[in-house]
């Protein structure tokens, strides 16, 4: 039979038997069997063992470290420690000493304890479960507004004629990395306010079991939470673009996505690639600015890796690569199982960090697992993750007379790009690393350094176009050490001689050379979700972060 709620034993608290007796002293239940455990194990302490019915409840006060049979009912100001009377009065360091009563530090922080406790239960955590209801009601109304601009593109589309069917491709990357950063953004966001509960509820309820708690040591030793609970992350201000579109038959059409813009009228398919590139141009600005230099202890400095906004891992002639924020702080690092160094870094579409080796290497939840293994007779170079997934993979030969860009689907090769359509090599063989990039339109970029070329082919392989520096008019010859691509799919070339970036359109097109940030050396490059270029310098081991569109 269940034994009534009221009717439920208090058990012993050094055993599981009913308890029978109880030590004043120290606050503990006991039975019968414990009571000569209790006071063997604590001889040198008074026990006044009364029997549980007749138990008195009162506060338990420290054992003194330095005095036996001793307890702390004081507490000194200048120390900062519990004392007892011999502490106080007798000699030693604690004569003379301002001291305050025990009981009076226990009853005001304990008051403190419970006015903090229950403005975390009461005020913070319903603010931070609000702000995750606010935010997911903006990913929702993002995710709606897309549906509706990805409705109302497909409509437009059908009336286009298919010469410019490479427009609606960019407007769609375009969508799909407007789209992707500001949900990145709200869901980190929404991560970082909903990874602050479990802390905030477990703290409240540890603090509830030491206002239940008589122990001075356990009310007196909190540390306070507060005002880290109160910095919550910042609200997001969500700016949603907007779809613009103009239709005069037989005339123009045109539409409009943010900055983005894109014509046709009745001219020739040159005409309108000419007009894509001057709105390109319309974007940069007309001097790109440093916004801040970064050390980052790598030197000398070979790689840049950028993950979301304003962090990057970098990696140099040592087997640990860094991830540093844009003040310089070094946020993680991991140790690779390179022979002498990482060949190159890049990041996965999941912020995975991937590093090549003899292999292709990549680090999850802190652990390197071997991604790629190259052919015999070839070696992994320089590394691209594509949006699709994919992994571009520059190789060479033992030595270096042939040299290749193969995409990996996963272990699978996808595709190898090493012939044209005469048979001849598309890549220069050499001792230079051959640097490779996706662009938005599929096209595949690589800076040739042993060819001083940028070569651009389709996604099939299909050499479109090769660019040696001339239109730049440098005063030493072209050398593209690294590239990237970014938004807007120009093309950004660091030219190691000349102290410089080139810029060009999709199409090879030379748009405009940045050469006014002090970038000497430049080597690693990569952009940031906010469109930024993190250029590596070489012998400084700095990163510049420069704002070069509008």
């Amino acid at each position: 039979m269940a034994t009534p709620k009221s009717q439920e034993v208090i058990t012993c608290d050094l055993c599981v038997k009913p308890t029978q007796q109880f030590c004043n002293n120290c606050q503990l239940s006991l039975c019968v069997d414990c009571v000569s455990k209790h006071v063997d194990k604590f001889k040198y302490q008074p026990h006044d063992i009364v029997h549980f019915k007749d138990r008195k409840i009162q506060l338990v006060f420290p054992e003194c470290e330095f005095h036996t049979n001793q307890r702390c009912e004081a507490h000194c100001q200048q120390c900062d420690v519990p004392v007892c009377l011999k502490c106080k009065f007798g000699p030693g360091a604690h004569n003379g000493h301002t001291v305050k009563d025990m009981t009076e530090i226990f009853n005001d922080k304990k008051k403190k304890l419970e006015k903090e406790t229950k403005e975390i239960e009461s005020t913070i955590i319903p603010q931070c479960k609000k702000k995750i209801e606010e935010t997911e009601s903006k990913i929702s109304i993002i995710m709606a507004e897309f549906d509706e601009l990805d409705k109302e593109k497909e409509k437009h589309r059908k009336s286009w004629h298919q010469e410019v069917e490479t427009i609606f491709n960019n407007l769609s990357s375009l969508m799909k990395s407007i789209k992707e950063n500001l949900l990145a953004v709200l869901n980190s966001h929404k991560s970082k306010t909903n990874n602050q509960i479990p802390d905030m509820t477990q703290t409240v309820e540890q603090n509830k079991e030491t206002l239940k708690s008589n122990s001075v040591s356990a009310v007196t030793n909190y540390k306070s939470k507060l005002e880290e609970y109160r910095n919550m992350p910042t609200d997001i201000d969500i700016k949603l673009p907007s779809l613009k579109t103009n239709t005069v038959q037989g005339r123009e059409l045109s539409l409009e996505l943010g900055e983005y813009k894109a014509s046709l009228t009745q001219t020739t398919l040159s005409s309108l690639t000419e007009e894509v590139s001057y709105l390109s141009l319309q974007k940069l600005l007309k001097q790109a600015k440093s916004i801040t230099t970064i050390p980052t202890g790598v030197n000398p400095l070979f790689h840049v890796a950028c993950v979301g906004v304003d962090e990057a891992w970098v990696s140099g002639q040592n087997k640990t690569i860094r991830r540093v924020d844009i003040h310089g702080s070094v946020r993680d690092t991991v140790t690779t199982t390179c022979y002498f160094w990482p060949i190159d870094i890049t990041v996965t579409r999941q912020g995975e960090l991937v590093y090549s080796d003899t292999t292709v290497n990549i680090v999850r939840h802190g652990r390197t697992e071997t991604l790629i293994t190259t052919p015999q007779d070839w070696h992994p170079d320089k590394l691209c993750c594509t949006k699709s997934g994919d992994i571009l993979v520059s190789m060479c030969t033992i030595d270096f007379s042939q040299r290749k860009i193969v995409r990996y689907q996963g272990h699978t090769v996808k595709q190898e790009i090493d012939r044209d359509e005469d048979g001849e090599p598309v890549y220069q063989g050499g001792e230079y690393s051959l640097s490779v990039v996706e662009n938005n339109n599929g096209d595949i970029c690589a800076s040739d350094l042993n060819a001083d070329t940028v070569v651009v082919v389709d996604k099939s392989g299909r050499v479109r176009f090769r660019y040696d520096g001339t239109p730049a008019r440098r005063k030493k010859s072209f050398n593209p050490i690294h590239i990237v691509t970014d938004s807007m799919s120009q093309i950004i070339a660091a030219d190691i001689s000349n102290a410089c970036l080139h810029i060009l359109d999709q199409n090879g097109l030379f748009l405009r050379c940045v050469d006014n940030c002090g970038l000497d050396n430049p080597h690693g490059l990569s952009v940031d979700s906010e469109g930024r270029l993190w250029v590596g310098l070489h012998h400084s081991g700095e990163v510049k972060v420069i704002q070069y569109v509008k």
